[in-house]
């Protein structure tokens, strides 16, 4: 065990457990942050501070402006443990964790769970070959490595990460040879509701425009509203085909990006029992907490993009205000300092939110993108367990997810159901004709990550 009980522990080195470490340090507070990388800045300003000054160019000055958050961390006297795979969260206000092969845990008093957004699964067929990846891994590796394609390369799907990666190859010299998006003109009539909230976030929407300009005066070809998207090849991918204005096209290429939008990781909320809602807007399970981030009474937090996709700035605002509430219930801040630092604080959310309903209206994924509609699609990819399978075993009398463990193994494998999970639960969902909030999720157990006989005996 780590000598002393910390005032907070944070689980996640992003923009929501950067920003609370530092906030916390501000009052007073013993502050431990672990992560599983070596080098903070979660995923979003991943390898920041090692990039040299033309990759934090071709990143863009929203990733660059990451470095002061690290550089304000590594300032603020917390205590960051690197390498620190967390495999248990308990409410007992422990955390087991392995670091360096070794089983070690920790005790605090308050704990926040900061462990951002993985990337929406998008099971299409072919989705599983080789040279199939998500646009958001895509980029993860040029942040940490300065990787690029070095052929043409195709992006799908919807979603603002998409256009963002086309610009970035764009600005480092990736030949593009299409992007095609799947958003709808139905969508566009959604999102027009929401406009006025969009204009009041106009930098965003400057962004985007921005991004849209660079690839008109590169010619790169655009497809708007695509359909029924599958990859061709056998072997490895070898191009995608859809229908686009009642046509079906195929585009060869041996690496194609996939993305439809992010969603929270909750593996570690769903293993502490706390209460999740299923959000219709953002199509994923939101874990239940109360304005500061806690789950029910626990003295445990969540912040950031695991409580609910709210983006980079909003997830340090989030950080902020939990670091605030634990410091008042540690009785580290006057009554007045709290509310004028929340006063700020909410002023600040409610500015970087403003854009967001218009975001998750505009780029909604389509159903049948969402949810394999041919049998032959891979759901589970640890346990090889197809769309066809889960819809069987539902029409035998399988209610949830945790029961197509006991059906196949679906959700039984490395992952833990981390990477299948939504897609079962929709599709379970599309085949009993019941939502999915009657569908419910997998029960996660720890350990949440893999760990060896030898580490937990350690």
């Amino acid at each position: 065990m780590d000598n002393d009980i910390v005032d907070l522990a944070i689980v996640g080195a992003g923009p929501a457990g950067l920003s609370a470490a530092i906030e916390a340090r501000r009052w007073g507070l013993s502050v431990v942050l672990l992560d599983e990388q070596n080098a903070v800045g979660g995923q979003i300003y991943r390898g920041v501070d090692a990039a040299n000054d033309r990759r934090r160019s071709v990143l863009g000055e929203d990733y660059a402006a990451g470095a002061a958050l690290t550089k304000a961390f590594a300032e603020c006297g917390a205590r960051h443990i690197a390498g620190a795979s967390v495999w248990n969260v308990g409410r007992d206000m422990k955390i087991n964790y392995l670091a360096q092969g070794c089983g070690r845990f920790l005790e605090a008093r308050h704990i926040l769970l900061a462990s951002g957004a993985m990337e929406r699964p998008f099971p299409l067929p072919g989705w599983t070959l080789p040279g199939v990846m998500g646009a958001g891994a895509a980029q993860i590796l040029y942040k940490s490595t300065g990787a690029l394609p070095t052929e043409p390369v195709i992006l799908a799907g919807c979603g603002p990460l998409l256009y963002l990666l086309a610009y970035q190859y764009l600005q480092a010299g990736v030949a593009i040879k299409a992007v095609i998006h799947t958003t709808q003109r139905s969508d566009y009539i959604r999102a027009a509701s929401h406009l006025p909230g969009a204009i009041r976030g106009w930098r965003d929407l400057r962004k985007g425009m921005r991004m849209l300009a660079l690839l008109r005066r590169n010619q790169v070809p655009v497809y708007a509203g695509a359909r029924d998207l599958s990859i061709l090849g056998t072997e490895r991918a070898e191009g995608i085909a859809f229908h686009h204005k009642g046509q079906r096209h195929r585009i060869d290429a041996s690496l194609v990006l996939l993305h439809q939008g992010v969603v929270p990781n909750t593996q570690l909320s769903w293993s502490l029992r706390a209460r999740h809602v299923w959000s219709e807007t953002q199509l994923c399970w939101i874990p239940e907490t109360d304005a500061y981030g806690q789950i029910d009474d626990s003295g445990i937090y969540i912040a950031g993009d695991s409580r609910g996709i709210v983006g980079a700035k909003a997830s340090a605002t989030q950080g902020r205000l939990a670091a605030v509430a634990v410091a008042s219930a540690l009785h580290r801040m006057e009554a007045s300092d709290r509310a004028a630092r929340e006063k700020v604080l909410h002023a600040d959310l409610r500015s970087q939110l403003h854009i967001r309903p218009f975001l998750e209206a505009l780029y909604r994924p389509l159903d049948a993108h969402r949810i394999p509609q041919q049998d032959s699609v891979l759901v589970c990819r640890c346990e090889e367990v197809t769309a066809g399978q889960i819809r069987q075993y539902t029409e035998v009398g399988c209610q949830g997810p945790n029961q197509t463990k006991a059906f196949g193994r679906c959700g039984m494998g490395p992952c833990q159901g981390r990477l299948c999970g939504l897609t079962v639960t929709e599709l379970i969902a599309q085949t009993r004709h019941v939502s999915p909030a009657d569908v419910g999720y997998y029960n996660i157990r720890p350990p949440i990550k893999p760990i060896t006989i030898g580490e937990l005996a350690s």
